[in-house]
């Protein structure tokens, strides 16, 4: 397979996002919330779908002849994740009804179902996306939680899909974003200002080290429960969130670089690529080159999206996405899916 990125259109979650938040930290809802929520949800992404359709169309990147497009693939929000429990919420319906095309969602049932840990499903669309005949290569995505694809040299002894590894390593904009909420009254520290600007404290960096060393020795896919909020609470009560947040990604930059050493090159992605400090501390720790995927033409905020259509084209040719040596999935892998059509 051959995948080539186009265009993209990113909107904020307005009002939903909040809602969908509490819901997420495992605030009690009645059914009336929880199906409101996943309404709003839908129609959100439904509204987006076509705006990106429309996009495409008027930049003459799709042919005008297409009246839509063969399938959307949707992730939707995890709102609970610790396998053999996980929900991806998301009502596709109304974006079928509304880009007149079938739609594939919760792509991590199977693999769950099957033994595994439902995550990361990202490696094989890394693999398709960002392989190398040259140098080994370590995509990072800096999201909710950290996870890292290691792809080895395309030809090289191992160097097939079998080859490919992934896990998650750590929390990342789960705990950076939730110390801009408490200490800058901020969704998130916006190019990483604030951690630029304050100075990593030992006893930071010590005490959340400690409590990542156990999230990367699990060896587990990270989910509810790990986010680590209580040590944020506990750490914002020094009123220094500069100085919390530098610690921060001076522990996230020291693990990615730990998880990346042997790869030839890292590639990094996800919103925390938009973070300079973070950026800078994984450079900082590492040997060999760093960059961000913008330079090969996918912005980062784009990537797990461009990931994610990737592995609908997969299961829609009926080839399972999952890997075994990923997500501890036992035997052979069953096909992800389901499938909505009008």
């Amino acid at each position: 397979m051959r995948a080539a990125y186009l265009t993209h259109v990113s909107r904020e979650l307005g009002a939903v996002g909040e809602k969908l938040r509490r819901f997420s930290d495992q605030v009690a809802m009645d059914a009336a919330t929880i199906a409101g929520i996943m309404h709003e949800f839908a129609a959100l992404h439904a509204r987006v779908c076509r705006e990106v359709w429309q996009k495409a169309r008027d930049l003459r990147l799709v042919g005008l002849e297409w009246d839509a497009p063969d399938f959307v693939s949707v992730h939707g929000q995890t709102v609970y994740h610790k396998p053999p429990i996980s929900w991806q919420l998301m009502q596709p319906a109304p974006i079928a009804l509304e880009m007149r095309c079938p739609v594939v969602f919760d792509l991590r049932a199977a693999d769950i179902a099957a033994g595994g840990q439902g995550a990361p499903l990202t490696p094989l669309a890394d693999w398709v996306l960002f392989s190398s005949e040259t140098e080994s290569v370590g995509v990072v995505n800096l999201g909710g939680f950290c996870n890292v694809t290691l792809l080895p040299r395309r030809g090289s002894d191992g160097g097939g899909v079998e080859g490919v590894r992934g896990r998650d390593v750590c929390s990342c904009n789960h705990l950076l974003n939730m110390i801009a909420r408490i200490g800058l009254d901020a969704p998130f520290d916006r190019d990483g200002a604030a951690a630029k600007a304050g100075r990593a404290s030992p006893e930071f960096v010590g005490g959340l080290r400690a409590m990542f060393a156990r999230q990367v020795q699990e060896k587990r896919s990270l989910g509810t429960g790990d986010e680590l909020h209580d040590w944020v609470r506990v750490a914002m009560k020094s009123g220094n969130a500069g100085g919390v947040l530098a610690s921060a990604c001076r522990v996230i930059g020291g693990i990615v670089a730990e998880a990346t050493a042997a790869c030839d090159r890292v590639i990094l992605a996800g919103g925390g690529a938009r973070n300079l400090c973070l950026v800078d501390e994984i450079a900082n720790a590492r040997i060999g080159p760093v960059i961000r995927c913008d330079d090969l033409g996918i912005p980062a905020e784009a990537r797990e999206a461009v990931c994610w259509a990737v592995l609908g084209a997969l299961s829609q040719d009926r080839v399972a996405v999952s890997l075994g040596e990923v997500t501890g999935v036992l035997g052979r892998a069953p096909v992800a899916g389901a499938w909505v059509a009008i």
